[in-house]
């Protein structure tokens, strides 16, 4: 399905109702920065709408989704999705908290030997002396020689992992699991909770991520199941039939990224769970239970308030229902209501059969996350809440602000973090503003292509194609991290440049994403090839071999663009060694990361090696840490001006206009129950003090208390990730 067919009913409302104010002309160099209030978030056909909804009740479902992102029960080991997400969308532990590679890298998996000398690992305390990861004599400029680099990545500590037996159904917030120390995470013989190998990103504003996850893997489709949308052949959900009997059935629910990360971390034996563990499993120890019954809930939670069985001046655990009943309000009862076990397989073991509610968890769990999620939106921070002015200046911001947004410009900061969440990777919702605001995409000095998944760019290994909402910036080697690079369990790749590229050499069967079919060529940064006779290095030319797009032509983002070349054509390319054009920029690059907020979800990169905004910027003062294939040399790039202090103080007075103060006190939707999170464990990184009663081969943890905070927020906001270390 085209991206714009699945936006063009939101197009015909937002052209009535968004940005009434027009930019007559935005002076300056190419996109700028537009607000999120009002933005579209992308429509989800089918899920609450129709003859036959999925959803029937959606505050039903929102407060289902609160519930179970927040609950410890869903986890192996006391581990939530709000354990790696509970501080302004993100982590700032600082305990635990280091991995010794990244995602699918090449490298050996040691630890690094920290600044002061002394080998980091499990359970180590992180200070701001180990900051960056990467560090040069003279590291805002290109010239400084290295002193220091580290292939560790700053993420988040989860489970302790195990062999999964069972569940317990009515108590316990620990799974039947055989637990031991892991090769890895242990400090002597006593194993640690492990820890993801990419930093985490915040969940606030993720609902306008056409993909989800680093490396995109969280697929645009929800398939009901699984993270990997049309991809997984066994993906399904059962269905009860007119006629009584039940039976499994594909679904396809568009722009649901959110629902496919959903239901990766709970089955993931680093993040949550051990290994083998099921969503009909999770689902038998859920369903018959209270929710949040270990955690108190605040009497005014904006969500939950109305459940909990706390009052005014006393708070008390729980909420005064059950887990099936809030399924049953939510879904339409196809889903659920087949009143026997037997038809959707049994715990190994022997355990008693899973009933169609539990083995339909997974439906229930994505989307009701997705629904919880999608109202965490931040879109009133001070730059949203200015009024501008002809040029787009947010003119009630501080002198200094206003010229930090000039320099965020000027700096090409806003080729990447582009649209009204400061990212390319909220794919819909920029390509229904570029038709209604084309100004916040460029002006005659550049313009961006925001209207498509695939895109051409000339970057530093050639002209390679980029899935929009991706970049290479050159953070650590392309051996540390594949990020978009990698593949799926099913030996497809995630990248829709892939996929793109043997579509163009009539390998249809290796396209696993319908929408890179619909990629018109006419609308990439840069033309894939040209209608003219002469050879060229990097294009392809009718002395190739070329013919006219498939696609139509019009409001093509470049008209002269619209020519590809044959089948033959694009095959032999592929089959040369040495080409510097057909290529994938894949390897290496990560999804654009929103800005919103940023001041509170360090620490920075997908590596999390940058403990401060100061140091993201000397990152791009000095064009980045490594010359990988993938980066885009004209975003990217050594920038002398950013080291004057003034250039630096006013963009970061920018960067900070961007904080919602609502994120900042957990005022409403940003409110939340109360959270035990593990900190690291009883000890250091040379020694564990005291074991885990879960097993005496494992550390106790030592425990950080997140209050509950109602809808008025805390007295106490939260701080910058530098603030929590040492």
């Amino acid at each position: 399905m085209k991206i714009k067919k699945i936006t063009i009913n939101l197009f015909k409302i937002c052209c009535l109702t968004f940005y009434t104010s027009t930019i007559v002309l935005a002076d300056g160099f190419g996109p700028i920065p537009i607000s999120l209030k009002n933005a579209p978030v992308p429509e989800v056909p089918g899920l609450l709408d129709g003859p036959d909804p999925v959803i029937v009740d959606k505050e039903a479902a929102i407060i289902l989704g609160k519930a179970l992102f927040w609950d410890m029960n869903v986890g192996s080991d006391g581990v939530a999705c709000a354990t790696c997400h509970f501080h302004a969308g993100a982590d700032r532990r600082t305990k635990n908290q280091l991995s010794p590679t990244g995602r699918d890298g090449l490298l050996p998996t040691e630890f690094s030997i920290g600044k002061d000398g002394t080998l980091r690992g499990p359970n180590t305390t992180l200070s701001k002396s180990d900051f960056p990861f990467f560090d040069t004599d003279n590291p805002a400029t290109d010239t400084g020689a290295v002193i220091y680099n580290s292939n560790d990545v700053v993420s988040s500590a989860g489970t302790y992992g195990g062999n999964f037996h069972r569940v317990n159904w009515f108590h316990g917030t620990n799974d039947n699991c055989d637990r031991s120390a892991d090769p890895v995470f242990h400090v002597g013989a006593i194993g640690t909770r492990k820890v993801e190998p990419r930093n985490t990103p915040t969940v606030i504003n993720a609902v306008f991520n056409f993909r989800n996850f680093w490396d995109g893997r969280a697929n645009n489709i929800f398939n009901g199941s699984s993270p990997w949308g049309d991809r997984d052949p066994d993906a399904g959900v059962w269905v009860l039939q007119p006629g009584g009997t039940v039976s499994k059935a594909r679904m396809r629910l568009i722009n649901s990224s959110l629902a496919s990360q959903s239901v990766s971390p709970p089955l993931d034996n680093f993040e949550m769970a051990c290994e083998n563990r099921t969503f009909a499993d999770l689902g038998q120890k859920l369903l018959f239970r209270m929710p949040l019954e270990h955690q108190a809930v605040h009497w005014n939670d904006s969500v939950l308030g109305g459940l909990a069985f706390s009052s005014e001046g006393q708070l008390k655990k729980g909420l005064n229902t059950r887990y099936l009943q809030l399924v049953m309000d939510a879904f339409n009862p196809k889903y659920w209501s087949y009143p026997r076990r037997g038809p959707f397989g049994a715990p190994s073991g022997n355990g008693l059969a899973y009933s169609q509610a539990e083995a339909n968890f997974a439906m229930f769990f994505g989307l009701a996350l997705q629904m919880y999620q999608s109202t965490l939106v931040s879109d009133d921070s001070p730059f949203d809440r200015s009024a501008i002015d002809e040029h787009g200046t947010p003119v009630d911001l501080s002198e200094s602000a206003q010229r930090g947004m000039e320099i965020f410009r000027e700096a090409h900061c806003a080729l990447c973090h582009i649209g009204p969440n400061f990212s390319s990777a909220a794919v819909v919702t920029n390509g229904i503003l570029q038709k209604i605001n084309p100004h916040a995409f460029g002006n005659e000095s550049f313009r961006i292509s925001s209207t498509d998944v695939v895109t051409l760019l000339a970057v530093n290994g050639g002209h390679m194609f980029q899935d929009v909402g991706f970049n290479g910036t050159g953070v650590t080697p392309d051996e540390n991290d594949p990020g978009l690079g990698g593949t799926d369990p099913f030996g497809n790749p995630l990248s829709f440049s892939d996929q793109y590229m043997q579509l163009i050499a009539g390998n249809d069967e290796a396209v696993v994403d319908p929408y890179v079919e619909d990629v018109r060529p006419c609308d990439m940064d840069f033309p894939i090839a040209m209608d003219i006779d002469t050879p060229h290095q990097f294009k392809f030319t009718r002395a190739d071999g070329i013919q006219p797009q498939k696609q139509d032509t019009v409001d093509c983002f470049h008209p002269h663009g619209a020519f590809i070349p044959t089948e033959e054509t694009a095959q032999a390319e592929l089959e040369k060694p040495d080409r510097k054009r057909f290529l994938s920029a894949a390897t290496g690059s990560f999804k654009v990361p929103t800005l919103r907020n940023i001041e509170l979800t360090g620490p920075y990169m997908h590596n999390g090696g940058m403990a401060t905004l100061e140091q993201t910027i000397e990152f791009y003062t000095r064009g980045g840490n490594f010359e990988v294939d993938a980066k885009e040399f004209a975003k990217v790039f050594t920038q002398p001006e950013l080291r004057d202090p003034q250039h630096l103080k006013d963009l970061l007075n920018f960067l900070k206009s961007l904080t919602d103060e609502r994120v900042r006190y957990e005022r409403e939707p940003f409110d939340h129950p109360e959270l035990f999170v593990p900190h690291g464990h009883t000890g250091d990184n040379h020694i564990i003090k005291a074991t885990s009663s879960l097993s005496e081969s494992l550390a106790a943890d030592e425990i950080l208390v997140i209050p509950a905070v109602g809808a008025e927020g805390s007295a106490e906001p939260l701080q910058p990730f530098e603030y929590y270390l040492d």
